[in-house]
């Protein structure tokens, strides 16, 4: 078995689990944790993670943040200065804000409740730009129901490292990684 296989096997797994009501917003939170190699292979497959939501009787939506950046730089004031000499251009809490109101936005749909999966893809367009944990704490409380990150790292020993390059973060979220039997059957 690849490891996107184990993954979605490990994903069906924690997606299948009872979800208990009175949870924190940071417990409501899963971490897909995968190689950053494995960044195309896995969002080719969410399909299939989506597939496994709605086969263990829930709702499913995604929020995609690849654009983000792109539209980001499309509107700043100085972004002809930022092209010319792109080392300017620096980690940014207005792009920090934009992706939080996008994942707020997709908790507080109408579509979305407290039997729902909000996935979240796209955190690797941007790597450098922004902290994952500084977005994931200024959208924790507005998780209904649970907040899947496709995150492109490592975790060990309770620390998430994005992209496998910056230092790590201790959080509380569930993680649901690609070991063989990380979740007991």
């Amino acid at each position: 078995m690849n490891t996107i296989d184990r993954l979605l096997a490990n994903y069906s797994r924690q997606v299948h689990l009872p979800w208990p009501a009175r949870l924190s917003g940071k417990q409501r939170i899963w971490f897909a944790v995968y190689p950053p190699v494995e960044e195309r292979r896995v969002r080719a497959r969410l399909p299939q993670f989506e597939a496994h939501t709605l086969q263990a009787g829930h709702g499913w939506s995604t929020v995609d943040l690849t654009g983000l950046l792109p539209e980001y730089l499309a509107q700043h004031k100085y972004r002809e200065a930022i092209f010319a000499d792109p080392k300017h251009l620096k980690a940014s809490r207005e792009l920090e804000s934009r992706a939080s109101a996008l994942v707020k936005a997709a908790c507080a749909s109408p579509d979305t409740h407290a039997d729902s999966v909000v996935a979240v893809t796209g955190l690797a367009s941007l790597f450098d730009f922004m902290r994952v944990s500084s977005l994931i704490e200024s959208i924790e409380d507005s998780v209904r129901g649970r907040l899947l990150i496709l995150f492109p790292g490592e975790y060990q020993g309770n620390v998430y490292r994005f992209m496998d390059a910056r230092d790590g973060f201790n959080y509380m979220a569930v993680p649901i990684t690609s070991t063989e039997s990380f979740l007991p059957a």
